[in-house]
């Protein structure tokens, strides 16, 4: 799902908003948590998950292409931990879709 689609999306569950309000509304709630996690805060949302900074500590890196090492800095990137219901619902909906397909192959993409 991208942005638009979930612009779309909300747009269409609730009729009371414009494309442009629906817009308006991912682009702010978007917008807070990029901010809350620049400033070092934690974002949980309950029986989704939630959003911490992690830091990677500098290493040694080799560039591929001339095989010399590379000095790599410290990095403090984003993460996302599902929360338990999320996982659950998300492990219930590929079980069904899973045994839903019906010619005894595993779904594309997932190993065994």
């Amino acid at each position: 799902m991208t942005r638009s689609d979930l612009v779309e999306e909300l747009a269409a569950r609730f009729a009371q908003l414009t494309h442009r309000d629906a817009e308006y509304a991912v682009k702010t709630i978007l917008d807070a948590m990029s901010d809350a996690l620049v400033r070092g805060h934690r974002i949980e949302i309950r029986g989704f998950g939630s959003f911490s900074v992690n830091r990677r500590p500098p290493r040694i890196g080799r560039n591929p292409r001339s095989g010399e090492s590379v000095q790599i800095p410290e990095k403090r990137v984003p993460h996302f931990k599902p929360g338990k219901a999320l996982r659950e619902a998300v492990d219930a909906r590929t079980a069904t879709l899973d045994s839903s397909d019906g010619n005894g192959k595993e779904a594309k993409g997932r190993k065994a």
